[in-house]
C-alpha cells in the first residue's frame, strides 16, 4: 500500500515567491519609498529556489528586477545609491538560488538513482513469495523503517521443498547496511539448506553454523522456521522470535507457544539449548500470520502496543492479499507515524479442500 500525501503543501510553496514580491510591491506603493523595503524583492528568488529548477529561479529572479526597477524609477531611488543596491541584492540573490537550485537537483537525481538501486537490492535480497505453495496460499508485507531505502533487517522466506513447504521469518539486530547484508546471508543459507536438509532441526542448526560464522559482537538475529507437510499440522521451530498467530476457521486465534524458548541465530557459543521443535494443527480453512516484531511494538500516539489478537478477524477476506493490506493498513493507522523499525507479516492461508498430499517445489 502506498500512502498518498496531498499535493497542497508544495502548491503553497510554488506560489510563495509570487506572494513574498507581491506583498512587497504592495506595501511599497502603499507606505512610500521611505519605509526602505525595495531590497526584500529578493525574497522572490530565494524562496523561488526551494521548489523547482534554475530556469524557474531564473525566470522568477528576472521578474524580480524587473519589479525592482518599476518600484525604483516610481519612487525616484535611482538618483541616489539606493536603488543600484536594491538591484544588486536581487542580482546576487538570484544567483545564489539558481546555484541552489542545481544543486538541489543533483542531490534528487542521486537520491532517486539510490533508490533504485536499493528496490533492486531488495527485489533481490526479498523476492516475492510463491502465490501458492503445496495446499497453501501466501501474502507478503514488508514496511521498513528506513523509508528512503526501502530495505533493512527483516527477512521471509517460502520454499516448497522435497520435504514441505518450509518458511523463514526474521529480524537481523540492528539496522542499516550491517543488517541488510546479515539478511541476505542468512536468506542465502536458508535457501540452499531447505532443499538439503531432511530435518528442520538439522536445517536450524546449519543456519547457526552459517551464521555465527559472519557475526560478531554479540550480534544475533531473531527467527521462527515452519515447515508444513501433509499431515495438516505445521512443526515451529522458534529462535527468539515472536510466536505467530494461528487464526482458526472459526475465526479463533491463538499464539502457539514453544514449550521453552532458545537463543537467536548466533548466540550458540553462549552454551543454551537449541530450539524443541513442536508440532500444531494446522487444517483447511487456517491461517498462520509471521511477523517481526516491528508490528507488535509499533506503538499509537499514547504508547500503546498494537493489539495483533483484537485483529486477527480483518484477515477474513476471502482474498488473502486483500486481508493482509487491511491488517497493514491498521497498523499504519495504529503507527499514526512512521515507523522506528522494520515490519515484516507472512500470512499463510490452508486452502479448503486441500488434499493431504505432498507438498511439491514450485
Amino acid at each position: 500500500m502506498t500512502v498518498k500525501k496531498s499535493p497542497s503543501g508544495p502548491v503553497v510553496l510554488s506560489w510563495t515567491p509570487v506572494a513574498a514580491m507581491a506583498v512587497v510591491a504592495v506595501v511599497d506603493l502603499t507606505m512610500g519609498p521611505g519605509v526602505g523595503l525595495l531590497p526584500l524583492v529578493s525574497l522572490g528568488p530565494a524562496f523561488g529556489s526551494l521548489v523547482g529548477g534554475w530556469r524557474r529561479t531564473a525566470v522568477i529572479g528576472l521578474a524580480a528586477l524587473l519589479l525592482c526597477v518599476g518600484l525604483g524609477m516610481y519612487n525616484g531611488l535611482f538618483d541616489r545609491p539606493r536603488g543600484y543596491t536594491a538591484m544588486l541584492s536581487v542580482a546576487g540573490v538570484t544567483g545564489v538560488g539558481i546555484a541552489a537550485a542545481v544543486m538541489r537537483s543533483r542531490r534528487e537525481a542521486e537520491l532517486a538513482s539510490v533508490r533504485s538501486i536499493a528496490e533492486a537490492a531488495q527485489r533481490v535480497l526479498l523476492r516475492p513469495v510463491p502465490l501458492t505453495a503445496g495446499p497453501l496460499h501466501a501474502a507478503v508485507s514488508y514496511t521498513s523503517a528506513v523509508a528512503e531505502a526501502r530495505i533493512g533487517g527483516d527477512l521471509y522466506e517460502v520454499v516448497a521443498s522435497p520435504h514441505g513447504v518450509r518458511v523463514i521469518v526474521g529480524d537481523v539486530q540492528g539496522k542499516g547496511l550491517a543488517a541488510v547484508e546479515t539478511a541476505a546471508r542468512v536468506l542465502g543459507a536458508f535457501r540452499e539448506a531447505a532443499y538439503d536438509e531432511e530435518d528442520l532441526v538439522e536445517l536450524g542448526e546449519r543456519l547457526e553454523r552459517s551464521v555465527a560464522r559472519e557475526l560478531e559482537d554479540e550480534k544475533f538475529v531473531t527467527a521462527i522456521l515452519a515447515e508444513i507437510g501433509h499431515d495438516h499440522r505445521v512443526v515451529l521451530l522458534n529462535y527468539g522470535h515472536p510466536a505467530p498467530l494461528l487464526v482458526h476457521g472459526d475465526g479463533t486465534a491463538d499464539f502457539p507457544e514453544p514449550p521453552a524458548y532458545a537463543l537467536p541465530l548466533g548466540l550458540a557459543a553462549h552454551g543454551g539449548p537449541g530450539p524443541d521443535p513442536f508440532p500444531v494443527p494446522f487444517r483447511p480453512g487456517d491461517q498462520l500470520l509471521l511477523y517481526t516484531d516491528g508490528v507488535t511494538e509499533a506503538r499509537d500516539e499514547r504508547g500503546g502496543f498494537y493489539p495483533l489478537a483484537e485483529r486477527a478477524h480483518l484477515l477474513k477476506d476471502p482474498d488473502i492479499h486483500r486481508a493482509l493490506d487491511a491488517l497493514r493498513e491498521d497498523l499504519v493507522r495504529h503507527a499514526a507515524g512512521p515507523h522506528h523499525d522494520d515490519a515484516a507479516m507472512l500470512l499463510l492461508r490452508y486452502q479448503q479442500g486441500a488434499g493431504a498430499t505432498p507438498s511439491t517445489p514450485a
